[in-house]
């Protein structure tokens, strides 16, 4: 073993400023700063009580190939790169030297943690820190000069009307002291000797970062490549990162022009989904755990490895990824998710049938020569009929790889067989029992948004090209991604909430949130609804809307699925008739797919991000708030209880460090500190955090309208 490693320490000081001139530095085997930030507090807690925090690891040994700098001076070759300590190592940097770090998102973000000398206390920045003459608002400012930043401190301090006595002022001198000496602690890092191959350090990497942490099969196999070609994990890289943003932005954290980027409505990708799509473009393998024992190549009686086999397969990932990665596929395949009548990802819900999906749209284009006019209507019913059917929900991996196993009894170029193969599937699927039983039955679901039905019912309203509920503008008009506007479509409830409880007595909310009792429309008409009778509104609504215009109401009849006199019958009778139109609706969109109709559905090339000014000053998306922008703008407190829509079996908790904790059922922690990564955390990437998460004392409004309504109050 001692040839292998040894251990040296390090002071803090020592490993900033190898971050600094680039001899360390993070390499292609390591992922984004992902900590919260108030693990950089705990970490920074620990060390200033003398507390241990951990061994970092690092591997001696010359810089071979691209590796991505902590900090931003490179000026020397790295001599030690990082296996195992990434995250305690950019906390350190970031927040010691007031320096962004790169999200998971590839985001700048800045990390800054609080002091109070008083009672020697680290703390998260927020506003009310900023405020008080108590605290260092950011421990940056001491670490760049204490004694500046010491007597900035006592000026403040005096400034607000309390003078200090000898003793405190001394006091406050030591503490200040202390806390710039923790550039002298000390950790024990690991060295990885040069001689230890690339391959053996990749297991090492692995087998650590497998203690505690669930990796999924795409971690080990992007290890792999980030030995054995990093040149391909660097393109996978760089192709998810861009898809998250425009190529003008991707040309500035690039430093370099970029004409082109993946960014779309429907998905931000990420290198597992590109790891997915090569390894069954190349190695026809859906199981990732295959692939991976696959590129190993050991005998599994002597455990020798086979090095033509590790090649071969190697190769046979590094032909796939140009097709995966190919501009022109990928925007094709974009044009068939808009054919299928989707606009945006909340209509998507789930990213591993898009991802399945466009494994067979490459397939069909690249293996079998399928022409894009028929292509495109094929794959956009593949998808929609992916939905439905929850196709790879659940056992996804063993589905695409019957759907792979079924395509290799095609030959090759044979358009036609893989035409007829898929067509085979989706008439199975899509039988006449379950249009008439699955899809109803489907509906009966209080959570529309994660609803793949609802959300095919709403891609056919586009399809269709249907209008809103009693308005004469199209849906397609309303779902529009880039539209700029904070009211957009809305979904009420056709018996209103406040209806049921107090006149039909109906109060338990998946009853009255059943997916059947909403329709799309616009928060006007939301207004005009309010909380009134279905025979009420309905009636004043014919008259001022349809103005006698029989066949426009016949249609609204027909797009929203309402029953002969719905608004007299008995609720439940209403659902289950609406339901089975819906189905009858859901039923008609698609089969105009099959038609080759292209749905006229007006999504931009780009999408436009729109910035809107909150209490704290700063920008946001309006789906990308952080819980701490949140709580500044008055919509969250430290302690409210959040639910998911879905009513999955997870407590989450606003925390006093400005994060979402999730407690899962077996007890189990995560901290967030956005609403985005959480829902992300339980597998709901197609639904941003303000429309997944309620109050847990209002479950009946997502945390978007609470948003909505703050910012128009501060408009106001």
């Amino acid at each position: 073993m001692t040839d292998i490693f040894k251990t040296i320490e390090w002071t803090v000081n020592s490993l900033i400023g190898g971050v600094e001139d680039g001899t360390i530095q993070l390499p292609d085997l390591q992922r984004p700063f992902v900590w919260p930030a108030a693990k950089v507090r705990d970490l920074f807690d620990s060390m200033y009580r003398g507390y241990p925090v951990g061994e970092l690891m690092f591997w001696d040994v010359p810089a071979e190939g691209e590796t991505r700098a902590i900090g931003k001076n490179t000026q020397l070759g790295a001599s030690h790169q990082i296996v195992d300590g990434q995250q305690r190592l950019t906390s350190l940097y970031a927040a010691i030297k007031g320096q962004s770090v790169r999200d998971e998102n590839y985001r700048d973000r800045p990390i800054k943690i609080g002091f109070n000398p008083f009672t020697e206390k680290f703390e998260v920045f927020n506003r009310a820190i900023e405020r008080s003459p108590q605290w260092v608002d950011d421990i940056a400012t001491v670490y760049a000069s204490p004694l500046k930043a010491r007597k900035a401190f006592m000026r403040r301090y005096s400034e607000s009307g309390v003078e200090l006595t000898d003793d405190e002022e001394e006091r406050i001198e030591e503490v200040f002291i202390r806390l710039d000496n923790l550039r002298n602690y000390q950790f024990e890092i690991v060295h990885i000797q040069k001689e230890v191959t690339k391959a053996t350090v990749a297991d090492i990497f692995v087998r650590i970062n497998s203690e505690g942490v669930s990796l999924k099969a795409y971690d080990y196999i992007l290890t792999w490549l980030s030995v054995f070609w990093p040149e391909g994990r660097d393109e996978i890289e760089e192709f998810a990162r861009n898809s998250r943003v425009s190529p003008e932005t991707a040309s500035h954290i690039a430093g370099r022009k970029i004409t082109w980027t993946a960014h779309n409505p429907f998905v931000s990708v990420q290198t597992g989904h590109l790891v997915r799509a090569i390894v069954a473009v190349g190695q026809n393998r859906a199981k990732l755990t295959d692939a991976y024992a696959a590129l190993q190549a050991k005998d599994r009686a002597t455990g020798s490895v086979d090095p033509a086999k590790q090649s071969a397969e190697l190769d046979k990932l590094k032909s796939a990824l140009p097709t995966v990665t190919n501009p022109l596929h990928w925007q094709e395949f974009i044009h068939s998710i808009k054919i299928a009548g989707f606009t945006d990802r909340r209509g998507i819900t789930s990213t591993t049938n898009l991802i399945s999906t466009y494994i067979l749209f490459l397939l069909g284009r690249t293996r079998f020569d399928v022409k894009l006019d028929k292509l495109r209507p094929l794959i956009a019913r593949w998808l929609f009929m992916s939905q439905l059917s929850s196709r790879y929900t659940g056992s996804g991996e063993t589905q695409l790889q019957k759907d792979l196993d079924r395509l290799a009894g095609v030959g090759v170029k044979d358009a036609g067989g893989f035409v007829r193969a898929l067509d085979e599937v989706i008439a199975t699927e899509l039988t006449a029992d379950f249009w008439t039983y699955r899809i109803p039955d489907s509906l009966v679901t209080s959570s529309q948004a994660l609803s793949p039905s609802y959300q095919c019912y709403l891609a056919a309203l586009n399809i269709l090209d249907a209008e809103l509920f009693m308005i004469r503008m199209k849906v397609s008009q309303w779902m529009n991604p880039a539209m700029p506007a904070i009211k957009g479509m809305e979904a009420h409830h056709l018996f209103p909430r406040k209806y049921q409880e107090t006149v039909l007595g109906t109060t338990d909310l998946k009853r009255v949130n059943q997916a059947a009792n909403f329709a799309p429309t616009d928060w006007d008409t939301n207004i005009f609804i309010s909380d009134r009778p279905p025979a009420e509104y309905w009636d004043a609504l014919v008259k001022q809307r349809a103005q006698g215009d029989h066949e426009w109401l016949d249609k609204q009849r027909y797009w929203h699925a309402l029953p002969d006199r719905w608004e007299q019958l008995p609720y439940e009778e209403f659902l289950a008739e609406r339901r089975k139109l819906i189905a009858g609706v859901v039923r008609d969109g698609f089969n105009k797919i099959g038609a080759g109709a292209v749905a006229r559905v007006p999504i931009p090339d780009g999408r436009v991000e729109v910035e809107v000014e909150v209490e704290v000053g700063e920008s946001a998306l309006l789906d990308e708030w952080t819980v701490a922008a949140l709580i500044d703008a008055g919509v969250l407190r430290a302690g409210d209880n959040l639910d998911p829509v879905d009513g999955a079996p997870v407590d989450a908790a606003v925390t006093d460090d400005a994060t979402l904790l999730l407690i899962d059922g077996e007890g189990r922690t995560e901290e967030f500190d956005s609403l985005d990564a959480a829902a992300r955390h339980l597998g709901f990437d197609n639904i941003a955090g303000l429309d997944f998460w309620v109050l847990d004392a209002d479950p009946d409004t997502p945390l978007s309208e609470l948003v909505s309504r703050s910012l128009e109050k501060a408009a106001s």
